[in-house]
């Protein structure tokens, strides 16, 4: 595995992205066969829901990749522009995770095939996502430092935890923002009014899927500096 540092400009380019971005678009077709078989197999195509939460768990990749791009460039405001749409459409990449909501457990013949479909789904579009918030997080290093990277990390984990509880618990889209604002400031603000109305619910799920996309995000950070080793415990070739 090839190890990155925290230059944006490293971390943008054909080389560094190309391999992983080719990878996980591999891995999302053959997810999307294994669902179609699905739907052949069992006539529900209920499931198909995975794959369209999977796109939505790319589109901040896309951005993020536009946003090193325009970063390249020298930045201006259609860099912020594309990092505000990146932030707005970050949620949906963990927010797959929670499509384990449609397992049931009544129908035991599917189950263990659901479960690892949406496991599949679930990890491919985390990954997606942890890709994309790398990009974001080397943009922001390059710029303010390393220190800013991981406040900027928190901030976001925190946040997208937010955006999934907005998505999930009170059904709103990130395209709400545009076609629902006032029903989506509605929701916020009566989530903000109410906060310990089912405490359970509307803090304990954000804090803790905060917690988890934090810690998750930092352990495969950690795999970014992995260095393979040679024949005699050294460094050898790239894998």
């Amino acid at each position: 595995m090839q190890q990155y540092d925290m230059s944006s400009n490293r971390a943008a380019s054909n080389q560094a992205t190309g391999v992983p971005v080719a990878t996980l678009f591999s891995v999302s077709v053959a997810g999307g066969g294994l669902v179609g078989l699905r739907v052949l197999w069992t006539g529900d195509p209920s499931y198909l829901i995975l794959v369209w939460n999977l796109f939505l768990a790319w589109l901040p990749l896309l951005f993020a990749l536009s946003a090193c791009r325009h970063h390249q460039k020298g930045g201006g405001w259609r860099l912020y522009a594309v990092a505000a749409l990146w932030l707005l459409f970050f949620p949906n990449a963990p927010y797959v995770f929670t499509d384990l909501v449609h397992l049931n457990n009544w129908f035991a013949d599917h189950y263990w095939v659901d479960l690892s479909l949406v496991l599949l789904f679930g990890f491919t579009a985390f990954v997606v996502g942890f890709l994309s918030l790398y990009l974001m997080q080397s943009l922001v290093a390059g710029r303010l430092g390393r220190a800013a990277g991981w406040v900027f990390i928190a901030a976001v984990t925190g946040l997208s935890a937010m955006g999934v509880y907005l998505g999930r618990v009170l059904r709103f889209n990130s395209w709400d923002v545009f076609l629902r604002p006032l029903r989506l400031s509605h929701g916020v603000k009566h989530w903000a009014g109410h906060p310990l109305a089912h405490p359970g619910q509307s803090v304990g799920f954000p804090v803790l899927f905060a917690t988890f996309l934090f810690l998750a995000y930092v352990m495969l950070y950690a795999l970014t500096h992995l260095r393979p080793l040679g024949p005699q415990g050294g460094e050898g070739a790239h894998v």
